[in-house]
């Protein structure tokens, strides 16, 4: 029998989520400072209005105290839900008075794209967006990527508190304390970003001209874009636009860090050693060099490059895109569209796949791959041993971790699932009479959260499309546990007793 969640589970919720809203008004005030120092009077106006609203919502959620302060299991898990569905409808009022949009399900599928670190974009005429509202979106990558409850966590920590993290899909608990672990998340951006925007905006002074502030801009806009494994461009030409090897370069170190686990962060940190011998770093290079090879034997044999630097360097940076999740080309998207084959294969797979677990990255990630093939070798050394034999599987991970049936069962469930969200996206595309490669590639590239695109994504594409990428761009990045929590809490309102 379903229990009807009380008055006392709501206002946990409800006072929580506020707190969480509170903190992204606060946020907020970054973007409005920028438009007050650019000049740029309408989009301080939209700023105002949309920080209004994250404060004014937050504060009366939390004027219904609860008695309770723990949080419970169901409780953290609805509240990311409804989180990552909320901060993308309020952060897309200043896209949406921007008038680079058509319909308001436009702004929110970027806000979304943004928040979730996807990369998708729907914005017409992006060259020539506000510096503050084009600061904005990439700002919705570096709040996504880092969680927006981490950042809660940094400062209201309680009981209760993991849940809230475990609900962002993250699994690693670097630190005793949930406080300690998100501050080292933040300070592991913090010290990533002073490297990447320095860097990047010295190339953009030195090497492309820039003046001073356009190459600070775009030195943080790509820092946002390249660690939280997002993209997002200031351009429409993505990183085409520079035109530049030594600036593709920094972002591919950024997006690498991006598609690294804080923990395996915090390895380094602390010395490296028996890094290489991790399970999830060996699979991530062996998946990767694997989809770089199958990419670029596919751009050979269809001869698109003449030149093996160009094949080479084209290749390479589409394929670490891809792989880290996080969405640059510096080809257009037509001409990604013509890359088949082999080439197609690799990069689908590579998007698929993602990045590594508690990271900016999407996709499977490369622990589930790899805890996969160590249970598929378990089960054949288990055939080809004498009956009755007892086979003890161990993987290093941070230290040594015994390989159960009930985490083979969790990762085989998970993994299930991203196919069945590739498959469902690829489905509606189907449906809209879409080429089946293309259908593919953008359903994988919005369910893994990667936002490379052959085309598809645009303004006018038929409205159940974008819904659809939307879903898959939401559920992809909570990994499904939060989402199916939350249809639960629902339907359990609704038909509880």
């Amino acid at each position: 029998m379903l229990i009807r969640p009380s008055r006392e589970d709501l206002r946990l919720i409800g006072y929580n989520l506020g707190r969480i809203l509170v903190v992204v008004a606060v946020a907020g005030l970054v973007p409005l400072t920028w438009a007050l120092i650019a000049g740029e009077s309408a989009p301080t106006a939209s700023f105002l209005l949309m920080i209004g609203i994250f404060g004014a919502v937050g504060y009366l959620m939390m004027q219904r105290r609860p008695q309770a302060s723990r949080l419970e299991w169901s409780h953290g898990m609805v509240i990311v839900s409804l989180t990552w569905l909320i901060v993308p409808a309020i952060g897309a009022i200043p896209l949406e008075l921007s008038g680079h949009y058509g319909s308001f399900i436009d702004p929110y599928f970027d806000a979304m794209s943004g928040l979730t670190t996807t990369g998708l974009a729907l914005i017409q005429d992006l060259d020539h967006l506000a510096t503050s509202l084009n600061f904005w979106r990439h700002l919705l990558h570096f709040l996504g990527g880092q969680g927006i409850v981490i950042a809660v966590l940094s400062v209201f920590a309680g009981g209760g508190a993991m849940t809230l993290y475990y609900g962002e899909a993250r699994d690693e608990k670097i630190f005793p304390s949930v406080r300690s672990t998100a501050r080292f998340i933040w300070l592991v951006s913090v010290v990533h970003g002073a490297f990447g925007i320095v860097a990047l905006g010295a190339v953009g002074y030195f090497v492309l001209g820039f003046r001073p502030f356009r190459a600070i801009f775009h030195g943080v806009t790509v820092f946002m874009a390249a660690f939280d494994t997002g993209g997002f461009a200031p351009q429409s030409s993505s990183l085409g636009y520079y035109h530049s090897a030594a600036f593709e370069a920094v972002a591919a170190v950024l997006m690498i860090a991006g598609a690294l686990s804080f923990g395996l962060h915090f390895a380094l940190w602390k010395g490296g050693r028996k890094v290489v011998g991790n399970l999830e770093v060996r699979t991530i290079l062996a998946t990767f060099l694997g989809t770089l090879l199958l990419t670029l034997g596919g751009l050979a044999s269809a001869g698109l490059y003449q030149s093996l630097f160009g094949l080479s360097r084209q290749g390479l940076f589409q394929v670490l895109s891809a792989h880290s999740g996080t969405g640059f080309a510096t080809i257009p998207s037509a001409e990604l569209a013509t890359w088949g084959g082999l080439a197609f294969g690799g990069m689908a797979i590579a998007m698929a796949l993602g990045g590594m677990a508690s990271s900016t990255a999407g996709g499977v990630k490369s622990l589930r791959v790899g805890l996969t093939i160590k249970a598929l070798s378990s089960q054949v050394r288990q055939v080809l041993l004498p009956e009755g034999a007892v086979i003890s599987t161990r993987y290093w991970h941070h230290g040594w971790k015994q390989l159960t049936s009930g985490l083979i069962q969790a990762v085989m469930g998970v993994s299930l699932l991203y196919v069945a969200l590739y498959l469902l996206g690829t489905g509606v595309g189907l449906m809209y009479h879409l080429p089946l490669g293309s259908a593919l590639f953008e359903s994988v590239s919005a369910g893994a959260n990667v936002g490379l695109s052959v085309g598809v994504t645009d303004p006018s594409m038929p409205l159940a499309l974008k819904l659809t990428y939307m879903l898959q761009m939401w559920a992809g990045r909570l990994e499904f546990v939060a989402i199916f929590s939350l249809i639960g809490f629902l339907f359990s309102l609704v038909r509880g007793k």
